[in-house]
């Protein structure tokens, strides 16, 4: 939002609605589509965006933006997924111009960014996930994504190397086959270090609860586990937890290393400056939105924190091998024999699923290794 109000755009958007019924909506609140940039873009985040978590990633791609000329960007933070998060949208388009919206949060595709596509079908939504269907979804929405279970494999990799105890830890948010893909691509990392090491999960049931976080952490270390991950929206919890406890931490989302920067070993990044840009460039040249956009390591979707002071030549010598053979393609974190922490076979000798898969999209098992249950 604009630093001439206090209000919130939710806020701001009722007041223009009752000033415009008094006629007064031009004089109070001199903003108009007609004064817009060349391009204004809106970027909704469900928290803070110093969180050093899922929404500064994206808050980073977005202040990537800021020097293009003729890009407007507006965002507002902290809007959950109700009802909400439409009142935003419908500000950002009506007293900002936006041509085109990214509203990040999971919650806010179905129904409220459905429902502003149809209200303004000359507006481009698009949003963070794999949730749009070309059969059933507007033609003005669209989803992007990145495939960042390779990146958990590195972490393994160097959490493998790192490990005395050769117990690891992982604090999870909920059992969907994203979380499910980057548990198992930890412990399989590692593994590739040493097949003997186990990786205990802990699941707190939400998004982001920091009491949960804490404690989870906490029961991991106290279980001898050495160096803990984790998926949940803000990891800051889980770093300065681990670190405390003095136990090492590979990061997820974004680089948490000036949180602990001693035990910080590495992390997993999205790169959304990358992903952006691409729409931006296409919304500028006047060329068709793509609806699906997915893109892993070799494409720049995702990317590693910098390697710790606390991480070794070995190791810096397989992550770099390991990262390598990424980058050339065809890599596949879940190969077989393969078999899940039930004993079920989950990938046969002759099979590999590449990070491509469709069958990783419904991933609901953990595999052997993994200390946990996805019940």
């Amino acid at each position: 939002m604009t630093a001439r109000f206090t209000l919130n755009r939710r806020e701001l958007l009722k007041t223009s609605a009752a000033g415009a019924a008094l006629g007064l909506a031009s004089a109070a609140f001199p903003i108009s589509r007609a004064f817009a940039a060349a391009a204004t873009v809106g970027f909704i985040y469900v928290g803070p965006k110093d969180d050093y978590g899922y929404n500064q990633a994206h808050a980073e791609g977005a202040a990537a933006l800021k020097g293009i000329e003729g890009i407007s960007i507006v965002e507002e933070e902290n809007v959950p997924e109700t009802v909400d998060v439409q009142k935003t949208m419908e500000s950002m388009i009506n007293l900002d111009g936006a041509s085109l919206i990214f509203p990040t949060s999971f919650g806010y595709f179905d129904p409220h960014m459905l429902a502003m596509c149809t209200k303004f079908p000359d507006v481009q939504f698009r949003h963070c996930g794999g949730m749009w269907d070309k059969a059933k979804h507007p033609m003005n929405a669209g989803s992007y994504f990145g495939y960042i279970g390779m990146g958990q494999y590195l972490n393994g990799v160097v959490a493998g190397h790192t490990s005395k105890t050769k117990k690891l830890g992982f604090v999870a948010a909920k059992p969907i086959p994203q979380v499910l893909l980057n548990i198992n691509s930890f412990l399989l990392g590692a593994r590739s270090v040493d097949p003997t090491i186990t990786c205990q999960v802990i699941f707190t049931g939400e998004w982001s609860l920091a009491v949960k976080e804490a404690e989870a952490t906490n029961a991991l270390v106290d279980q001898g586990a050495d160096v803990i991950s984790c998926h949940v929206d803000s990891p800051k919890v889980v770093v300065e937890t681990t670190a405390g406890r003095g136990a090492f931490v590979c990061g997820y989302h974004a680089n948490q290393s000036p949180l602990a920067p001693e035990k910080y070993l590495t992390g997993a990044e999205w790169n959304w400056a990358k992903v952006y840009k691409m729409f931006v460039d296409d919304l500028v040249a006047g060329t068709p939105l793509p609806n699906f956009t997915r893109g892993g390591l070799a494409d720049g979707f995702v990317k590693m924190s910098p390697l710790g002071p606390a991480v070794g030549e070995p190791t810096r010598k397989q992550f770099d091998a390991t990262l390598a053979e990424m980058m050339n393609g065809g890599f596949a974190v879940i190969k077989g024999p393969l078999k899940s922490n039930k004993g079920a076979v989950v990938a046969t000798a002759s099979q590999a699923f590449p990070e491509t898969a469709i069958e990783l999209e419904s991933m609901d098992y953990l595999v052997e290794g993994v200390v946990g249950s996805t019940a």
